[in-house]
């Protein structure tokens, strides 16, 4: 495997790093208390990727089995215990671990144990910030033609 094309032209680099502090407060906080932190959205990453810092708290929340067709998307376990679907069986994954799901596979993630955190990473850097702030907002009062366009709208598959 080599090295994919350029996608920086110059001669002598740019001062164009983005710092994230760790304690920046969350840009969308769920009503449950679950935490969301954009930390490089798909818009400051030329549409390379997209990280977010996931916090859950206490209670057990989470997607059940979806899959994306347009994004690949990855876990890594900072805090907690995070029960993640690998397709085929619910698995619990710990702080270190790391799990990788690429484009159409099935997945699904939840805290069944108590308050966790992870990040989560999007390749490429979908605007994923918009499906984020809409489930916050909530989502009941869509009927059912709202909420499936919703979902084809941000690629997400339920099976």
């Amino acid at each position: 495997m080599s090295y994919p094309p350029p996608i920086y032209h110059g001669e002598s680099g740019e001062a164009s790093a983005h710092v994230v502090r760790g304690d920046v407060a969350p840009a969308v906080v769920y009503p449950n208390g679950n935490q969301v932190f954009y930390l490089a959205q798909g818009s400051e990453t030329t549409g390379t990727f997209g990280l977010y810092r996931w916090r859950f708290a206490g209670p057990e929340s989470g997607p059940g089995p979806h899959f994306h067709r347009t994004i690949t998307e990855s876990f890594y376990v900072l805090d907690g215990t995070v029960t993640i679907y690998d397709g085929t069986e619910w698995v619990k994954v710990h702080a270190g671990d790391f799990a990788h799901v690429p484009a159409g596979g099935v997945h699904g993630f939840r805290n069944e144990d108590g308050a966790a955190e992870m990040l989560l990473h999007f390749a490429p850097g979908a605007p994923r910030e918009a499906y984020f702030e809409q489930l916050a907002a909530g989502i009941g009062d869509f009927d059912q033609d709202d909420y499936d366009r919703f979902m084809r709208e941000h690629d997400n598959t339920w099976v």
